[in-house]
């Protein structure tokens, strides 16, 4: 007789769309940063769906705001305001220093919004023919056309004539950013720690330099912090260490603690760029998304998850430096901040391929790029439940490091 979970995936495989290829493994609950599967199988999860279960699974306060805003008011359209859009729009534009919010749904959603009004801005100044925008190699901002027009891997543009007028450099090279500017380059959208590309956080001085050229040239300095932001690498936003301000960013993933939400965040110079009928959403900034994403805000403040990151994030590459020290035939490197981390692997080993092995482990972690094995937490993860997940990669990474010893 099949177990409830062999039931779930005969299903699964006739239902879903193919588009992806998930694990075989169906969850149905979680608690804090552990999920159960449909056999009741416990997970130690260490990637927070992609960075987005900010406050880990079924935060009780989360759970609680939830359920009363949804007793009180889910969804009334941008025909008219709602008090939660509001609070959101407002604490976060004072915590970072932004002028105004949009709000929307998603990751995709934001870089999108941002695409729009970098092009839109120009175009209301008159400057028709501004509208190229540099992006960087490996970048990854999102799915939609417009999203994945500034994306910097090929692989995810194939095949969808995706639109035109971006031009993608190498991250970190001013100097092909300087060769890539123009008068018609209305923007450059970078990512302070390229997530899906690998974990590569930026060099330093990177952003400042970007900063200045922006400025010299007239063109708009667009940030996406989808990934990064809300405290992931031990800051609110990962550019607050590099001290410069972008005209507009991106946010969604752990904004909401595994809800739907994500905002664009501008300042007064760019305000104006996109006007009334320019640009909306059906869902962006419902009640109940906004509702959350106070919680989680509440939660990371009351909890210092933020400070948490920062000091549990070093405690983590510490532990996988020593894995690189351990086992130099199957890790190469440990790069990252705070809790978005990567452990590199050697030349001829497949992240994709190596995952399979951590999760018969009990441990689920993510890939970035071909070679890199993503630590992408809850924020309210212990240093325990670190080393845990650390030890069982190690048990992997100690079997492939002998193979490679084996077959020299």
């Amino acid at each position: 007789m099949p177990s409830p979970q062999e039931e779930l995936l005969e299903i699964a495989k006739r239902r879903l769309y193919g588009n992806y290829r998930p694990a075989p493994v169906v969850f149905v609950r979680g608690q804090g940063c552990e999920l159960f599967d449909a056999n009741d199988q416990r997970y130690l999860d260490l990637c927070a769906g992609v960075a987005v279960c900010s406050v880990g699974h079924a935060h009780p306060a989360l759970v609680k705001t939830i359920a009363e805003q949804a007793g009180r008011l889910m969804h009334v359209s941008n025909y008219f305001y709602n008090d939660q859009a509001i609070r959101l729009a407002d604490e976060l534009c004072r915590r970072t220093g932004f002028a105004q919010a949009f709000l929307c749904n998603s990751g995709t959603e934001a870089n999108e919004a941002l695409l729009k009004l970098a092009r839109r801005h120009f175009y209301g100044l008159g400057q028709t023919g501004r509208a190229r925008v540099i992006a960087f190699d490996n970048a990854f901002h999102g799915r939609s056309l417009g999203a994945v027009s500034m994306t910097g891997t090929p692989k995810y543009r194939e095949g969808f004539g995706v639109p035109g007028n971006v031009t993608h450099v190498p991250y970190g090279d001013v100097e092909a950013v300087k060769k890539a500017m123009g008068p018609d380059v209305a923007a450059v959208i970078a990512e302070p720690i390229q997530g899906e590309g690998g974990v590569f956080p930026a060099p330093a001085g990177f952003f400042a330099s970007l900063r200045a050229l922006c400025d010299e040239h007239g063109a708009l300095f667009l940030i996406d912090e989808v990934q990064t932001g809300i405290g992931r690498t031990g800051r609110f936003l990962a550019l607050e260490k590099d001290g410069v301000r972008p005209d507009a960013i991106a946010l969604a993933k752990g904004l909401g603690g595994g809800f739907p939400v994500g905002a664009m965040l501008t300042t007064e110079k760019v305000a104006n760029a996109l006007p009334p009928g320019t640009h909306g959403s059906t869902f962006g900034g419902n009640p109940l998304a906004c509702a959350t994403a106070l919680s989680v805000l509440r939660i990371v403040d009351d909890e210092k998850l933020v400070e948490g990151a920062r000091t549990k994030g070093a405690a983590l590459l510490r532990m996988l430096d020593e894995l690189v020290r351990e086992f130099p035939n199957a890790c190469e490197a440990a790069r990252g901040e705070g809790l978005l981390v990567g452990l590199l692997l050697r030349e001829g080993f497949v992240a994709r391929d190596v995952l399979p092995l951590i999760q018969r482990e009990g441990v689920l972690l993510i890939a970035a790029g071909d070679r890199v094995i993503r630590f992408a937490p809850p924020l309210v993860v212990t240093e325990a439940q670190l080393a845990e997940g650390v030890a069982a990669l190690r048990r992997v990474v100690a079997a492939l490091d002998a193979a490679r010893r084996g077959a020299a």
